[in-house]
């Protein structure tokens, strides 16, 4: 596999770990949002990848065809999860017993993620460095 396939490769790792921090500071922004123009409370967003098959020169053999895949965005599913009751009569989304409905989003989950991204993107970052210095490297080397 050339540099840029593995830059190509990366590159798409790199938009889908961005798409992944955006959900995840939209789900912090509104663990707290009780009501959502769609009515009830939040949703937390989940980002779910899909691999893609890179398009490589034909000089290359099946098994690398085979072993380089790309990632993108599939989609942004809003969780399943029930609404969290909390006892609140004095909060304006009350219900006539006293309860709201909070979105179900774990400030620990979401941190933990966030740290998971903030290195999956990093790494992506390195790989996409090293690649550029290894085709400088190249270009000294054919001088």
């Amino acid at each position: 596999m050339d540099l840029f396939n593995s830059m190509k490769i990366s590159s798409s790792a790199l938009k889908a770990q961005r798409t992944r921090l955006n959900a995840i500071s939209s789900n912090l922004a509104n663990i707290e949002t009780t009501r959502t123009p769609d009515g009830g409370p939040y949703r937390k967003r989940e980002v779910v990848f899909q691999s893609t098959q890179q398009d490589f020169a034909a000089t290359l053999d099946n098994r690398m065809r085979d072993a380089a895949h790309a990632v993108r965005v599939s989609h942004i599913q809003a969780s399943d999860r029930p609404p969290r009751l909390v006892y609140d009569p004095s909060h304006p989304d009350a219900d006539e017993n006293g309860t709201v409905a909070m979105p179900d989003i774990s400030l620990v989950e979401e941190t933990a993620d966030m740290m998971s991204a903030s290195r999956a993107y990093e790494a992506n970052v390195t790989v996409v460095k090293a690649a550029k210095r290894m085709a400088l490297k190249a270009l000294d080397i054919g001088r």
